[in-house]
C-alpha cells in the first residue's frame, strides 16, 4: 500500500510520524496481600511529569530484550524485583505523534521497598478492581484482566 504525501507543501508525508516505532515493555506487578489471605494486589505507580496512574513501563534500551527491559523497568519505577510469569500482550498507541507498542508480562513481587523518583513520586498496592478504577488509561484496565485470568482461582470480594 502506498500513500502520498501530505498537504504541508513540503513534500513529506504529514500522516506518518518522522520516526519509527517507540518499543517499550512493562508488567502488571502484583503481590499476595499481606492484609488478607485470599487476596491479590497490584502495584500502580503515579508519574508526576504525566500525573497518571500506570503499570511500570518503559522504553527498551538498544537491542535490549522486551523482557528484561520490562523488569529492569518494574525495579526502576517500584524498587521491587520480582518474578516473570505470562506475557500478557501488547498494547499500542500513538504517544506524542508517534507510535509506541508495550509488552507487557505478569509479574509477582519477591522483595524490595519503594523509594521516590524523577518518574515515579508514588506507588500504591491495591485490589485488582480498585486498581481497574484507579487506572488513568483504559488500555491499561485490560491489562488487570488479562492478569487476572492467569492468576490461581482465589476467592473473596477482590476483583
Amino acid at each position: 500500500m502506498s500513500e502520498s504525501a501530505g498537504g504541508d507543501g513540503t513534500g513529506r508525508d504529514t500522516r506518518r510520524p518522522r520516526f519509527g516505532t517507540v518499543l517499550a515493555a512493562g508488567c502488571v506487578l502484583w503481590r499476595k496481600s499481606p492484609y488478607r489471605a485470599d487476596g491479590t494486589e497490584i502495584c500502580l505507580v503515579h508519574r508526576p511529569k504525566y500525573d497518571d496512574w500506570s503499570h511500570p513501563k518503559g522504553k527498551l534500551k538498544h537491542a535490549e530484550d522486551a523482557l528484561t527491559g520490562a523488569l529492569r523497568e518494574v525495579l526502576e519505577e517500584t524498587g521491587h524485583h520480582c518474578a516473570p510469569g505470562a506475557r500478557l500482550g501488547t498494547v499500542s498507541y500513538l504517544a506524542n505523534g508517534r507510535p509506541k507498542q508495550v509488552i507487557y508480562w505478569a509479574a509477582e513481587a519477591t522483595d524490595g521497598a519503594f523509594a521516590a523518583n524523577d518518574e515515579v513520586d508514588r506507588i500504591l498496592w491495591l485490589p485488582p478492581a480498585t486498581a481497574r478504577d484507579r487506572l488513568t488509561q483504559p488500555r491499561d484496565r485490560l491489562l488487570v484482566d488479562a492478569l487476572l485470568e492467569t492468576l490461581p482461582a482465589r476467592t473473596g470480594p477482590e476483583v
